[in-house]
């Protein structure tokens, strides 16, 4: 399947793992001001479109993951953040609330690999993903409080599900910078690496995950979102619906006989 164009990106595929790679570096790669929300959107189709990819990678170019909102343009009430208040929650819904509601549906795994300060709307980007690598130079912050504005990005409703309530809470409500050692601590990230090591260990961990039934990969995905926001007896009914189309699958019978020839070779 042709890749989209990107006009703030790049997109760069390796066997069954696609990678997306910021680079508007001279803005920190800012989400507003700049094409990084359309290249997101197109991104986050094309994944969903093209069967054959099975992981995405996020990462930015330069010192930052992404520094979210362009500041100079909350100072100047211009671009995302001019208008009255109608006017301006239009431009978020058009805006910048569109990378949420395109990252919630992306079906394969997602991994951030967080190679530098990921700031507000960037650190809810992260948060976005199923998992977050992080460079020994990231920093973390949720730091709309600080600007007298809330995460209309959404970024609440990703972070306390991620960390829990209080942990969200301590973060959102003082705004505070935490570094990559704290984030692992609190649980925002898997691991914390070299800045050298991170993309290698991103793509070690994207291979392996890309190596599995991609069918499979893609179902387990919805089903994990879907878990977040059913009872469980609901749960279990689609767990059961599932499972028979696995079972029906020939990538199943692929994989059991891959795994008794293993076994057998013991």
């Amino acid at each position: 399947m042709e890749q989209p164009e990107l006009k703030d990106a790049s997109l760069t595929v390796e066997g069954a793992v696609a990678t997306f790679t910021m680079q508007r570096h001279d803005v920190r790669n800012a989400l507003t001001g700049t094409q990084l929300a359309d290249d997101i959107i197109a991104v986050t189709d094309w994944v969903n479109r093209n069967k054959a990819i099975s992981v995405l990678v996020l990462t930015g170019e330069g010192s930052a993951f992404s520094a979210g909102g362009n500041i100079k343009d909350m100072a100047n009430r211009e671009g995302d953040f001019s208008g009255d208040v109608e006017a301006q929650a239009e431009l978020y819904r058009q805006g910048i609330q569109r990378i949420p509601l395109a990252m919630n549906k992306v079906e394969v795994p997602v991994i951030a690999a967080v190679n530098g300060a990921a700031i507000g709307a960037g650190f809810d980007l992260a948060n976005m993903c199923d998992i977050r690598l992080a460079s020994s130079k990231a920093k973390f912050g949720e730091t709309f409080i600080n600007l007298g504005i809330i995460p209309g990005d959404g970024g609440a409703w990703f972070m306390q599900r991620l960390i829990g309530y209080q942990r969200a809470a301590e973060l959102t409500f003082t705004g505070r910078v935490i570094s990559a050692e704290e984030a692992l601590e609190y649980g925002v990230v898997l691991e914390v690496l070299p800045p050298e090591d991170l993309m290698s260990r991103a793509n070690e961990l994207a291979q392996e995950m890309a190596s599995k039934p991609a069918h499979a990969v893609r179902m387990t995905k919805r089903l994990m979102q879907m878990a977040q926001r059913q009872q469980l007896p609901d749960f279990l009914d689609l767990c059961a619906v599932f499972q028979g189309v696995c079972h029906n699958n020939p990538e199943h019978m692929n994989a059991v006989e891959k795994m008794l020839a293993a076994i057998n070779s013991k």
